[in-house]
């Protein structure tokens, strides 16, 4: 783990991303909270039009990271489009703190803001340029550890910023904050990364409509798809967890907020250890027992009925979603390894399926039963998806295998 530090720390071009995403991360976490309150108790939009407004913002996410990602491949290096994206978040962040205004407020969330949010991609994608020069194990490491340190701030700004709000009359300051960090990432690859992402454009690039069929080809989407399963997984115990707390756990709002704080926290060191375990194993095995761990800690959730069996989870939460969230970046570029934007920009395509998992499962298991009985189709979902892997897996080295 010390290695693996010191490596980010000594190399530039693995340095600047990995502190640019820690600032990064900053965006996020101090707006996500409360994007929802604003939206709809400050500026009043109806639950159909936040909800809508959520969905189309998404898909411009998804189409920026790959239109981006194919298009980085063709570049020299990906230190303009890391810089115009800061400015995207810069505006869009920054006029919704500035300008208390529906309209405001929807134009930048739809457009602004997600490009913003592709700069996540291009960041990974700039490691993997760099990384690809690297051992196997040691660049899924740095992967891991990078992501850990992202997680970090998540652990960290929700809380500083809840603190910094707790008397305001409205929560609009917080995208302050997030235009701030975007100037920050700006400053970062402006001052310090002249020559931060790949050495040149590889021989031969193939056209966008070319690299966009890639995506598409049955190897890879097969496998995005199962990827945005597990990852479904997670977002649908963001879902299920605040409701299981306060009706059959019997909680507050307080255990809420901590038991996610704990979380995020907690999930920095297992990161770390699943980047270290990458190191001696296989990358898809590694996903599967974490995957494992998730589907067995959504398995008890469903049977908790007080806040001590929801803390007492907290380690097989934590465990099982940070292999969850850290693993399958590797494991989706390995996809297409050959080319960094492109397989990276696979992250926001299995993020933007992978929500809809979610949102699917939360539908059909509130359908036929409660909370605690979602959780249980969840933990039911996640042992077929990791079936799924383990199959895909095996098919392949079997391919492999000479005749």
């Amino acid at each position: 783990m010390s290695s693996t530090l010191s490596l980010i720390l000594r190399d530039n071009r693995i340095r600047i991303p990995a502190v640019t995403l820690v600032a990064l991360a900053f965006t996020y976490a101090s707006t996500a909270p409360y994007q929802s309150i604003i939206g709809i108790n400050e500026l009043n939009l109806s639950n159909g039009t936040y909800s809508a407004l959520i969905f189309f913002s998404a898909i411009v996410n998804v189409t920026t990271s790959l239109t981006l990602g194919i298009w980085s491949d063709r570049l020299k290096e990906r230190r303009p489009l890391v810089l115009g994206l800061s400015v995207a978040g810069m505006l869009g962040f920054g006029s919704i703190a500035i300008f208390h205004s529906p309209a405001v407020f929807v134009v930048s969330t739809l457009l602004l803001v997600p490009m913003s949010n592709s700069t996540y991609s291009l960041l990974f994608a700039s490691l993997r340029a760099r990384t690809n020069q690297m051992d196997r194990g040691q660049a899924a490491g740095i992967t891991a550890t990078v992501r850990a340190l992202f997680s970090g701030s998540w652990a960290l700004a929700p809380g500083m910023i809840g603190l910094y709000l707790v008397n305001s009359s409205s929560m609009t300051p917080a995208y302050g904050i997030a235009a701030l960090a975007s100037c920050t990432c700006f400053c970062l690859y402006f001052f310090f990364a002249p020559g931060n992402g790949t050495a040149g454009p590889a021989p031969d690039q193939p056209g966008f409509m070319a690299s966009l069929k890639r995506i598409f080809m049955p190897s890879v989407l097969v496998r995005v798809i199962v990827m945005a399963l597990l990852f479904g997984l997670q977002r649908l115990n963001s879902m299920l967890l605040p409701l299981i707390i306060t009706h059959s756990g019997g909680g507050s709002v307080v255990d809420v907020g901590f038991i996610a704080g704990l979380t995020a926290f907690l999930e920095m060191p297992f990161m770390m250890i699943w980047g270290m375990a990458q190191r001696r194993f296989r990358t898809v095995h590694v996903l599967a027992f974490g995957a494992l761990i998730y589907c067995a800690y959504l398995l008890l959730l469903g049977f908790a009925a007080a806040p001590w069996h929801i803390y007492a989870l907290l380690l097989l939460n934590a465990c099982g979603a940070a292999a969850i969230l850290s693993v399958p970046i590797t494991y989706l570029q390995d996809l297409i390894a050959d080319r960094p934007g492109l397989g990276t920009s696979l992250i926001s395509l299995n993020t933007f399926i992978g929500t809809g998992i979610a949102a699917g499962l939360f539908a059909f298991g509130t359908s036929i039963s409660d909370y605690s009985g979602t959780a249980f189709v969840g933990a039911a979902a996640g042992f077929a998806s990791i079936g799924a892997l383990l199959y895909l897996e095996s098919a392949r080295r079997h391919a492999r295998q000479p005749a």
